[in-house]
Formats: structure tokens, sequence, C-alpha cells
């Protein structure tokens, strides 16, 4: 139902008709089939075949007609395509009119497939088209029925599935008409009420999270200016702990060496924090990547690095493993390294010494797949759906690590879907977890 509501577009309605009607040729083709074949049941098969054929080059010169329209991602007008949907709909109820003519009119049951064509024009169409095409239906119908019952028009039996002569008995047509009518009607009246009940609730939904977009952009841009007012300020509290630090102002005590070293730790941590946030927020805001092919090889090499010293304190074993195949892909360098060595770096400081994190780099179909496995602490059950979120950390990440932004991984999970891939975080079976991110080797891969 989603998809037919007033924010689907006139052309992907028109298109949706068209694959509908494919499933509608192919079951009267082989309902026909069936019941000549299979069922004993006498119909004017030739009849009936000819119109799923006609129905079939039918909806052929729609879809190439919709195709021309659209091609090149052009958009016709508004009136064009509902002239277009207007004609299907009104099509489809004549052709339908006709199979039932050819399948025992009165005596079919499936008469009452009028029933689901007034439901998709009252989802597809206005209210007041609605009501016109259940006019329509019952006129068609109705003079069908009655043109049978004067015996203008040839009555096909259904020798074999249903009574034969209730076409020619005016109370069981008069009632069957009235029944026809006013099943018609109600069901138009409830459709269009549900469907407009919908379309309200939809463009309410819609303005509420246009209103939340707006205020979340404006959320960003406090928190850009504010982390950036404050980085200033850091900056330079940072600068001057540094001097007092490295002896340029006089010698300092123990203890005020001590105190000094401790706010110059505090200013880092803080720093780092804030340069997070700032990234986070402004790839928010942007929303847009400077895409360039670069190395992923390079970047690799460079995450690794950057993460040995911390791992050979700590006895920690770091492998790793590219296939040979991996070179460049499209994206923004600065930010995949950053991801990598962010990945690489907490896999590290949550394995215990002696442990082994490792990195695999592998081709899969039209991306780069990237796997780190580590043997720490593992990540909770709990807090798995949670630790892509900004500022979450997990009970034991917090109990081992007192210090840390919960911002890593939001901004890992920013970077990569921005760039066109996934990113995936699973426990290992025995020990650790295992994060998992995809990256597109192309720029078409990327956009699609």
């Amino acid at each position: 139902m989603e998809n037919l509501l007033k924010s689907t577009s006139l052309v992907q309605r028109a298109y949706w008709l068209v694959r509908l009607r494919w499933v509608a040729i192919g079951m009267l083709a082989i309902a026909t089939f069936v019941a000549d074949r299979f069922m004993s049941i006498e119909l004017a098969s030739s009849a009936l075949l000819t119109l799923a054929a006609l129905l079939l080059v039918y909806n052929f010169v729609l879809y190439d007609l919709l195709r021309y329209w659209t091609w090149g991602d052009k958009e016709p007008s508004e009136r064009r395509i509902g002239w277009v949907l207007t004609f299907q709909i009104s099509a489809d109820l004549v052709i339908l009119t006709a199979i039932v003519h050819f399948s025992g009119g009165i005596e079919n049951p499936f008469s009452f497939f009028f029933v689901f064509h007034m439901i998709l024009v009252s989802v597809l169409r206005s209210k007041w088209q609605s009501y016109l095409q259940a006019t329509s239906a019952v006129i068609l119908f109705g003079g069908v029925v009655t043109l049978e019952g004067l015996g203008v028009l040839p009555h096909y039996d259904l020798v074999g599935f249903a009574a034969h002569g209730l076409y020619a008995k005016p109370i069981f047509v008069f009632g069957f008409l009235f029944v026809f009518t006013v099943t018609l009607y109600l069901v138009v009246y409830m459709t269009t009420s549900i469907s407009e009940q919908l379309r309200v609730q939809q463009d309410g939904y819609a303005r509420a999270n246009a209103l939340l977009e707006e205020k979340d952009q404006l959320k960003n841009q406090y928190v850009l200016r504010l982390t950036h007012d404050i980085k200033g300020h850091l900056a330079a509290i940072q600068s001057c702990l540094e001097i007092v630090i490295n002896g340029m102002v006089g010698p300092l005590t123990d203890k005020q060496t001590d105190m000094v070293d401790r706010a110059h730790r505090r200013t880092v941590k803080c720093m780092a924090f804030i340069t997070a946030l700032l990234k986070l927020t402004r790839m928010k805001l942007t929303g847009q990547l400077e895409m360039e092919r670069f190395s992923l090889k390079n970047c690799v090499f460079n995450a690794l690095a950057a993460v040995q010293t911390g791992a050979r304190n700590k006895s920690i074993e770091v492998t790793h493993a590219i296939d040979s195949s991996v070179d460049e892909i499209p994206g923004e360098a600065v930010l995949i390294e950053e991801t990598l060595t962010n990945l690489l770096f907490n896999a590290v400081k949550y394995t215990p010494e002696g442990g082994k994190v490792s990195m695999t780099v592998a081709e899969e179909g039209a991306f780069i797949c990237v796997t780190i496995v580590d043997t720490g602490i593992g990540i909770p059950d709990e807090a798995l759906p949670h630790v892509f979120e900004e500022f979450y950390r997990a009970t034991n990440a917090r109990a081992t690590e007192r210090d840390g932004t919960g911002l890593g991984l939001a901004f890992a999970k920013q970077v990569v879907e921005r760039h066109g891939g996934q990113i995936q975080v699973q426990k290992n079976p025995e020990i650790g977890t295992t994060f998992t991110f995809t990256l597109p080797k192309t720029l078409a891969a990327s956009l699609a």
C-alpha cells in the first residue's frame, strides 16, 4: 500500500499497473487451458485466448510508451501520465467485462473480480474518478447481462461448472445487479476513505520528518560552532601546558610537574574528543564526499603502522592478509585511513596482553571486504545493537578503559555508509569481536 500512496510518482503507479497486468495475462491463459483440458469445463477458449493475446500486445505497447517517456531519467508531465493511468484503468474494465462475458457472464462467480478493480482504482486515482469507474463498471456489466437476457448478445454457458439459464431470469438478474452495484460503491467508499486517511497520515509523517531533519541540522550547526570554539580554547591551554612541561618558563618541582602532566593528559584526551565530534558533525552536515581514486593498500599499511607501538607494548600479535588484486578504489583516503586506524586501535585497546588482532582485505564481487578480528573482551549481547550509536560505550568497555569518546564507531559507520558500503559487528564464538565493512570498488557501485 505504501508504494501506491501520494508520495509515489504517477510514473511508478503506471509501471505498477503494467507489472500487475503481466500476472493477470498469465493467470487468464493458464486458467483457460486448465479448465478446458483438465476440468472438462466448456469455455469459449478461442475468444478468451484471443483476449489474452490482445491484452499482451496492449501491455507491451504501454510498457514501451512509458519507457520512451521516461528514457534518460526524463520526467513526463503529470497530465500525460494521469491520462495513461485513466486509459489503462478504463481499458482494463472493458477487457474484464469481455472476459466475464465469454466465460459465463452473470453465472460466473469471477464477475466479482470487478471488486478488485475498484480497489485498485480507489488507491491509484482520486475519489471522483473511482466513483466514475464504479459507474462505468455497473453500466458495462449491467448492459452486457441485460443484452444477454434479451438475446441481443449470445450467452456462453459454463457447462460443467455452473447452473444454466440464470441469465434469462429477470428476478435473479435484478437481484444480482443490485448486490453487484451496492458492493462496488461500498468498496469504493471504504477504500477511498481509508486511502485518504492514510495520505493525511503520510503527509503528517513527512512534515514531522522534515521538521526533525531541520532541527537536527540546527543542532549539528550549533554543535559545530560550539566545539570549534572549545577546540580553540583547548588548543591554547595545551600549548601553554607544553611550554611549562618543556621547562621553557623555568624549572618545576616534582609535585608541580605531576600536576601539570595530569592537566596536559586530560587536555589531550579532551582535544581528541572534540576533534572526533567536529569530524562527525561536519560529515553529517555536508553529507558529501570528494570521491577520488586512492590506494586502499597504502591506507591499510599506514593504519597498521599507527597501532604497532601500542600492540608491541601489550605483546599483541597483529597480522594482516591483503589480496594482491586490492588496489585503488574511489573515496576519501583520509577518512578511510582514519576509520581503519580507529577499528585497529579499538581492537588493540580492548585486547588483553598476549592477544591477537588480525586484518584481512579481500575482493567480494563489486566490493572490497575488510575484516578485523581480535581476541579481546568482546561485546555483550545487549550492547551489539547500539555500538554504532554516538556516545555509546558498552559496560565492559567502560570498565576496561575509563577514557573514551564513544564516537569512534559512529564515525566509522558514517564514513563507510557515505562511501556506499556497510559495516557490521559480531561476537566471535569463543572470545573477542569481529568487525566487517565493505567499500565499493568503483564509483558506479558506490552510487548504486
